[in-house]
């Protein structure tokens, strides 16, 4: 009798578990009902941890409740031996209305041949099958017309907010704590049931998934791979927005990627999409947090590879599909902002990106007064006789009228009448002009209007494409030796484009308001160096550069210490070392003749300030056997030391830290940098 109970109270509770599903279940009811038009064979299918087993469960319930034997399979234990299964389902070929449950198909071998055309043509008036594997049925099921009328497919696909958020509150969890459950799990069952089980350590605390955790989800989303190169291509998988066998290629190499994309496309966690291959959200976020948790090296050089091989493919690209193609790139940093990012990488097929036609420009006109004012519509005029090309506009699919443009124009050296026209170039090229002539074949790249009025660069779908197009032209123009980008919104985008390497050098004021003109030296970082840096999210910085920087300003904390740990991982890459981003620190003097030199010889009495330190000795060692001495991997450096690599990691982090204090306490001396200049037109300049 208590057996019993305990499984009633079982029952119960996983049926109060079982959330959303409701086609599946509508299927599964008109089954166990005896429906005329219902099917007699449903096959449940789906990665793992999508719940496939609670819909089995759910079916065996419903199946007792309406007086029907149940026999349940686990095809685990059939070792793929047709003979086994005959025994272990011998009843619903003899009692009428029986329900054959038989869950892990795919554990079954190759079953289903057999099954489909010999085994369940035996089985009793009334009875019904239910099947449950990861992968999706035969497609005779649905060629054969006598099947196809018989047979349901039921793909599972992962739960919506509104289900995730709802089976959250089954298991108790707190309001406040389920958006970052339901972040991470992207969907799956299995991923939130887990994540409820293990809540923050520290009430309030963020929630992160712990590694026993992600080892937990690996396995049963997952489970074994068949190789190392396996593995690599799931990691690449996990990272990328969408792969495509060029992706694959160029980060696991010819022969890897021809023997493990066919595998790919057959998992049951990755969708072909038209773009490519897809991963469900959870075994995405459980395979880049695993990654991350087991492997932080692994993880930034797999990033640094995707955004490298997403920058070739940029490069390839058609003018037209040169804008999916950096989305692609950008869905690498989707997450850096969480939910304050001002871009959104998703698709905006209701906008569409198209050259400047004859006919756009007295409603570009139009567009550029109501936003800046008479003088940029003045300005936008004379670009658009003079560089047309440079001009992008954007419409509603299905319209013909501009709601907004972008340009970019190209210059070697502004004619005297483009710095009539023009306030903001006349200004700029002094700026340029003072600090260094440019050499022969090279450009400046400016994007001089950036226009939605009504809305104008706040962030929105057309801004989304703007800086698309911006960041494609980037990637895809060669010769380029300046970029520089003009905002009038600059406080909201200023963190944004720093994160990118932009900052102010100059501001001009038009009919009463302010454009502010940020910068950037490609000769100083090439593009690839760029898209390299801007992978390693936790750990570098970008380099960050405008035409007025110089050795001596200071950088905020965060870029400061991101800083460091760049400068010691490029210790041995001369020419990556050059393009830090502690070159525009106070640790440089102003005038340096040498600021690389400089920039060593502080980071090297830092490190000899901690070796004399009785409390930074460890420290000292840490960081020079990781760095200095170039061990291969962390692992390798911890076996030097002779220490556990999980005491190794303890010491590197605050080895880093101290490193970090020792640095900063060297430039409180120094002096504090010059504000950005800034620049009146006469009509703006108060009277004498």
């Amino acid at each position: 009798m208590g057996r019993t109970g305990l499984a009633d109270r079982l029952a119960a509770a996983r049926a109060v578990a079982l959330v959303g599903r409701g086609p599946e279940r509508a299927v599964l009811d008109r089954m166990v009902s005896g429906a005329a038009d219902a099917p007699v064979v449903a096959y449940l299918h789906g990665p793992g941890g999508i719940g496939k087993s609670s819909l089995v469960r759910y079916a065996a319930r419903q199946a007792e409740l309406a007086g029907r034997s149940v026999v349940h399979v686990d095809a685990r234990f059939l070792d793929g031996n047709p003979r086994h299964l005959e025994e272990a389902a011998a009843l619903a070929c003899v009692e009428p209305g029986t329900a054959l449950l038989v869950d892990s198909f795919e554990q079954g071998g190759r079953l289903e041949p057999w099954l489909r055309d010999t085994f369940l043509l035996r089985l009793a008036e009334g009875a019904l099958v239910v099947l449950a594997g990861r992968g999706a049925p035969d497609a005779d099921w649905s060629l054969d017309p006598g099947w196809a009328r018989l047979f349901a497919d039921l793909a599972l696909r992962p739960l919506d907010p509104a289900e995730a958020d709802a089976l959250l509150a089954a298991r108790g969890v707190a309001a406040e704590q389920r958006a970052a459950f339901v972040a991470f799990a992207g969907g799956s069952p299995l991923a939130l049931s887990l994540a409820a089980s293990a809540p923050p350590a520290t009430p309030g605390a963020p929630w992160g998934p712990t590694g026993d955790a992600l080892t937990t989800l690996v396995q049963r989303l997952v489970g074994d791979l068949p190789s190392a190169a396996h593995r690599r291509a799931l990691e690449v998988v996990a990272q990328s927005y969408v792969t495509r066998e060029p992706l694959l290629r160029a980060v696991l190499g010819d022969e890897d990627s021809a023997a493990v994309f066919p595998w790919l496309r057959r998992l049951p966690y990755i969708e072909a999409t038209p773009e490519g291959l897809q991963p469900h959200d959870a075994v995405r976020a459980t395979l880049e947090a695993d990654l991350r948790w087991r492997d932080p090296e692994r993880y930034d050089d797999v990033r640094v590879r995707v955004s490298v091989a997403c920058l070739q493919a940029v490069r390839r690209a058609s003018e037209e599909d040169a804008l999916p193609r950096v989305a692609e790139w950008m869905f690498l940093f989707r997450d850096r902002d969480g939910p304050d990012a001002l871009y959104d990488w998703r698709a905006h097929p209701h906008v569409e990106d198209t050259p400047l036609r004859p006919g756009d420009v007295p409603d570009v006109l139009r567009m550029a007064e109501e936003a800046e004012g008479p003088t940029s519509a003045v300005a936008v005029a004379h670009w658009a006789r003079r560089q047309p090309g440079a001009f992008r506009v954007y419409r509603y699919a299905g319209s013909s009228a501009p709601v907004a443009f972008m340009a970019m124009l190209r210059l070697e050296a502004p004619l005297p009448e483009d710095r009539a026209a023009d306030p903001v170039i006349a200004r700029l090229w002094e700026h340029v002009g003072a600090s260094g002539a440019l050499r022969q074949g090279e450009h400046l790249g400016i994007r001089r209007f950036a226009v939605q009025p009504g809305w104008h660069q706040r962030p929105s779908p057309l801004m989304d494409l703007i800086s698309r197009r911006t960041i494609a032209e980037e990637m895809r123009t060669r010769g380029r030796a300046l970029t520089f980008t003009v905002f009038q919104d600059a406080e909201r985008w200023r963190r944004y484009l720093a994160d990118a390497g932009l900052h102010e050098i100059v501001a001009v004021h038009l009919d009463g308001r302010e454009q502010h003109v940020f910068g950037r030296d490609w000769r100083r970082q090439t593009v690839e160096q760029w898209v390299e840096h801007r992978a390693r999210a936790a750990t570098a910085p970008v380099v960050a550069w405008s035409a007025s920087a110089a050795p001596g300003d200071e950088l905020p904390r965060s870029a400061f210490e991101a800083g460091v740990v760049e400068a010691l991982r490029t210790w041995r890459a001369p020419r990556e070392f050059a393009t830090s981003v502690l070159l525009r620190s106070r640790l440089v003097p102003r005038g340096s003749a040498d600021p690389v030199a400089d920039l060593r010889g502080a980071i090297t009495t830092a490190l000899d300030a901690l070796r004399v330190d009785p409390a930074g000795v460890k420290a000292y060692e840490a960081l020079t056997t990781t760095y200095i001495s170039a061990s291969r991997t962390q692992k390798a450096a911890a076996r030097r030391l002779g220490v556990p690599y999980g005491t190794y990691r303890r010491h590197l982090a605050l080895a880093r830290q101290r490193l970090v204090e020792q640095l900063l306490r060297r430039q409180v001396e120094a002096p504090a940098p010059s504000p950005p200049t800034s620049s009146k037109t006469p009509e703006d300049a108060p009277e004498m």
